[in-house]
């Protein structure tokens, strides 16, 4: 699985290594290029995952705001619901296309 912005690779792993909550994709973290991201100050708690940590993915020149998230630590009580332990695992929104 690739998850992409105009051609730009910014995540690559086999599919078996993702994690999918919620509809989304969570690549690991080994897995994501992070000079493509970076660290937004919006701040969200999800009720069953924690807190969440947003960032900005900027490609090109081009800034898209809060279009990727990861939960750093995670209630342990989530990776129950989920199946696995996905901390600081990286999903994508919008813009960034995942694809097979």
């Amino acid at each position: 699985m690739k998850a992409h912005v105009n051609g730009t690779v910014i995540a690559e792993a086999p599919e078996e290594q993702l994690v999918k909550i919620e509809g989304n994709w969570y690549f690991p973290p080994s897995s994501v290029k992070s000079e493509f991201l970076e660290k937004s100050p919006t701040p969200y708690t999800c009720p069953w995952k924690g807190e969440c940590q947003y960032f900005s993915v900027v490609v090109d020149g081009q800034k898209l705001q809060d279009r990727a998230w990861s939960y750093p630590t995670p209630y342990p009580a989530s990776f129950d619901r989920v199946g696995t332990d996905y901390s600081n695992y990286v999903a994508f929104w919008k813009e960034v296309q995942v694809s097979a």
